[in-house]
Formats: C-alpha cells, structure tokens, sequence
C-alpha cells in the first residue's frame, strides 16, 4: 500500500503541472453598473454572447452593461382567459342553450350533488 502513495503531496495541495506550453483563450473584460451605483466587471471569453444583464455581487440587483448592449425585448403574448379559449371553440348562443340545459338537469334533480337531490326527493313525497 505504502508503494501506491505520493510521498509529499497532500489533498487539495499544489498541482504539479506548469504552464509552459499553455496557450489561455482569448478574454475580454465586460463592466456592469447596478441601480446602486455599484460598479464591477467579469472576465468573459471572446466568443461568449455578452449578456445585457448580470447580478451584482454586492446587492444582488441587476447590474446592465456599461457597453451599451441593450436587452431583448420580447414580445409578450396577450393574457388569455378561460372565456377567450371558451369563445374559440363555441359561439355565445351555443354556450347559452348548454347554460340552459345544464340548469334543467340540475333543477330536475338528474345531475349535481346528492344532497340537493335529496332534498329535492323530500319536497316530491310531501307534495
């Protein structure tokens, strides 16, 4: 076992790789400003896309790029209802001959819980 270890080195010590020979890629240096005044920058790759964006580190507020990159405006789709969904599939003079069904049934007694209809059934006998 002792021939198996790294006499020296220890857990989350120094790496024993140089430099040499290491080509680092191409960075660039991106500066933000916060709502609060503070101002910071973050090392980016070259080819990364530069968000318009980032989290300050002090505050946590979002921080927008000194370099003038604008941020994406999306177009918002229109909040839809359940009665606009409704509308796609039934006109309004459908949806009220079925509000006029649906009713019946329910007055009758043939459909909705079952203490309306009990209550129902008790007025039918003393009748």
């Amino acid at each position: 076992m002792a021939e198996r270890t790294l006499r020296g080195a220890r857990l989350g010590g120094q790496s024993f790789e140089d430099e040499r020979g290491i080509e680092f890629a191409a960075r660039q240096q991106v500066g933000y400003r916060c709502p609060r005044g503070h101002e910071f920058e973050i090392t980016m790759s070259d080819e990364a896309d530069i968000p318009a964006v980032w989290e300050c580190p002090r505050c946590g507020d979002e921080a927008e790029s000194t370099a003038g990159i604008q941020r994406e405006v999306k177009a918002e789709k229109p909040v839809r209802t359940h009665w606009d969904m409704l509308l796609e599939r039934r006109s309004e003079k459908e949806l009220e001959d079925i509000l006029k069904e649906r009713l019946e049934l329910l007055r009758g007694g043939e459909i909705g819980p079952a203490h309306l209809h009990r209550a129902n059934a008790k007025k039918r006998r003393v009748s």
